[in-house]
């Protein structure tokens, strides 16, 4: 087993290139995943209109926050065409290339970014920084060179799994709506076909408030905050699995459909992949009967529904929906045969997507209790070649 004393210099240097094209990517860091397009993070554009000063990146490159590395915000470019961050952002890139997976977990480990702390000052806590050659001066026992690429390589095919499973259920997702767009609302947006009725969602949807005490909630159950909700995800691949809550909260059953009341603009909605509780900014929604599923589950997706919700939600600052308003928006009501034909047609597809999510929160499970092994050069990975095989 190789180990060798490292400095962060002997594996980066700081790059400094400005002026992207207009039509880069503009990227942002965020401590919970890493560098990550502005566009998922923000409803609008908040980058200036001018970009000449923004710092280019390209695939691999280390890119950082310097008041809020010391808590995780940092990761590496895994964009094939690059892109570009803001000025405040240092940039640094790889003398070599074949690490990169290895460099975006190191970079986020425990163990760099508490040796960071330790060395940042300020008065005010998200805004303690160190000095950038300080960094660069940090040093660590880390794997052999060789070692690196080996764990590398591991890394990428855990990752590349899981990517390759995000992708599928953005596929799956992305079927799901156009099947509820050409069955369910396109048919009807002009004339009601034969057997069909206006109504209300209310009429086949409901909302189960089961309020459950903080002494009732065990540990180990599932707990879903809207921190863990993205906007208009099919599914909710996040949550927490080990909580101590300590207020009032709502529980959830597999399928039930979860939608963030507080600020519905947001549009954070998603199927629960399994059974758990919830905060109470989140509503939960279930169909009256079993075969209205699909329909209500297209329905809470629609970006008509938020628009009603919106419009109706209470609250300057920080609007909230409530049930009652989700309740009274109007749709053309199929006949129940056709709800049922619809969610037979699109209940594979749900549950291939939950099995996806649970695939991949059992493969970040296992690369988050080898990462230390393998950052460390503790765990030494042989080999491996094309197809997996080592």
């Amino acid at each position: 087993m190789s180990r060798q004393i490292t400095r962060i210099r002997d594996l980066v240097k700081e790059v400094d290139e400005r002026n992207p094209p207009p039509s880069t990517v503009v990227f942002s860091v965020s401590e919970r995943h890493g560098i990550i397009p502005q566009s998922e993070l923000f409803t609008k554009e908040i980058a200036t209109a001018d970009k000449s000063k923004y710092r280019r990146i390209e695939f691999g490159d280390v890119v950082f926050n310097p008041y809020l590395l010391w808590n995780c915000a940092v990761g590496v470019c895994f964009a094939k065409d690059g892109g570009c961050v803001s000025p405040a952002y240092p940039v640094l890139r790889p003398h070599h290339l074949g690490i990169e997976r290895f460099l975006h977990y190191f970079f986020r480990s425990q163990t760099l970014t508490s040796a960071v702390d330790a060395i940042a000052s300020g008065s005010v806590t998200r805004r303690r920084t160190a000095p950038l050659e300080e960094i660069l001066d940090l040093a660590f026992e880390l794997p052999s060179s060789e070692d690196q690429h080996a764990a590398n390589k591991l890394l990428c095919l855990i990752d590349d799994r899981m990517a390759l499973n995000r992708s599928m259920n953005a596929t799956l997702q992305g079927l799901v709506q156009n099947l509820f767009n050409s069955k369910l609302v396109d048919v009807a947006s002009t004339k009601l076909p034969k057997g069909w009725r206006a109504g209300t969602l209310g009429e086949v949807t409901e909302n189960p408030r089961r309020s459950i005490q903080p002494d009732a909630i065990e540990s180990s159950m599932a707990y879903i905050g809207l921190e863990h909700m993205p906007r208009r995800c099919m599914a909710l691949s996040e949550w927490e699995s080990e909580t101590d809550l300590g207020s009032n909260k709502l529980e959830f059953k597999r399928a039930e459909i979860l939608f963030g009341k507080l600020r519905p603009y947001f549009h954070k909605v998603g199927v629960a992949p399994l059974d758990g509780v919830c905060s109470t900014d989140i509503l939960v929604m279930r169909p009256k009967t079993p075969e209205w599923f699909g329909f209500v589950l297209g329905h809470v997706f629609s970006v008509e529904l938020v628009n009603h919700t919106n419009a109706a939600s209470t609250g300057t600052k920080m609007p909230r929906a409530n049930w009652n308003d989700i309740a009274r928006f109007e749709v053309a009501l199929p006949p129940d045969s056709l709800a049922a034909e619809f969610t037979a047609t699109i209940r594979p597809m749900i549950d291939r997507i939950i099995a996806n999510i649970h695939e991949s929160r059992s493969l970040a499970e296992l690369r988050d209790a080898l990462l230390p092994k393998l950052l460390s050069g503790e765990l030494r990975v042989p080999e491996i070649k094309k197809g997996g095989a080592a």
